[in-house]
């Protein structure tokens, strides 16, 4: 039988964090933040097949930054759940804080007793019938939840996009005024323009039925991004 070294418990914690975050590092960001009629959520993704953001509920989109395979997994974990309790108790009690609680309980197992943690940030955001009563829940590798209130960053330069939003957040402004706040705010951090073809954007509008998330196309990215300026 193999020496088998000790390793605090402290360091074991540190290296999972360590190697976690640098892969969540290399992944490119993520920003969503409140707007007059909703929530909208935007990605640098040349993709048009492999979503960062999907829908997961009526009134509740999902966002993911890391390894794409592991918060995919995650992603449709949540949508089986949602369908799961609307199914068995109702629609009205599907929402973004029970699967954010969800989400936490099953990212802190895999980090605590998996070798290797989840290379991933998710967020959970849940559109209101006023802005006051949206939320948006951040989960981190080693599920840590944090209830933010105007907007969240995750991924890549996740840390300069924040600071960057604090200065230029418009919270009653409209689609067009939230999609130039967040796409300025990525192209001064990653110190680049982006065309409209390279980002992924969707919104959870208030304004529509039941169903609230849908997709921008290209065409009405460029158009909103006009009508900000």
């Amino acid at each position: 039988m193999g020496f088998q070294p000790y390793v605090p418990p402290e360091q074991l914690i540190k290296d999972r964090s360590e190697y976690a975050r640098k892969g969540i590092a290399r992944g490119k960001s993520v920003v969503a933040l409140g707007y007059a009629d909703g929530i909208l959520f935007l990605a640098e993704n040349p993709s048009a097949t492999l979503h960062k953001v999907s829908e997961i509920y009526d009134r509740i989109a999902f966002a993911g930054v890391g390894k794409y395979s592991e918060f995919e997994d995650l992603r449709i974990a949540g949508i089986r759940l949602a369908d799961l309790r609307g199914y068995n108790y109702g629609r009205e009690d599907v929402t973004a804080k029970t699967l954010a609680n969800a989400y936490s309980q099953a990212l802190s197992n895999i980090f605590t007793t998996q070798m290797k943690p989840y290379e991933v940030e998710i967020l959970v955001a849940q559109v209101g019938e006023r802005p006051a009563d949206s939320s948006l829940f951040h989960i981190l590798f080693d599920g840590s939840v944090a209830d933010e209130e105007r907007f969240v960053a995750m991924g890549g330069k996740s840390d300069d996009l924040s600071d960057r939003l604090k200065d230029s957040y418009l919270p009653e402004g409209s689609l067009a005024d939230a999609l130039r706040v967040a796409v300025e705010a990525l192209s001064a951090v990653e110190e680049r323009t982006f065309e409209s073809e390279r980002l992924e954007v969707a919104v959870l509008d208030r304004t529509r039925p039941r169903r609230k998330f849908r997709r921008l196309g290209v065409e009405e990215v460029t158009s909103a991004l006009a009508a900000g300026s």
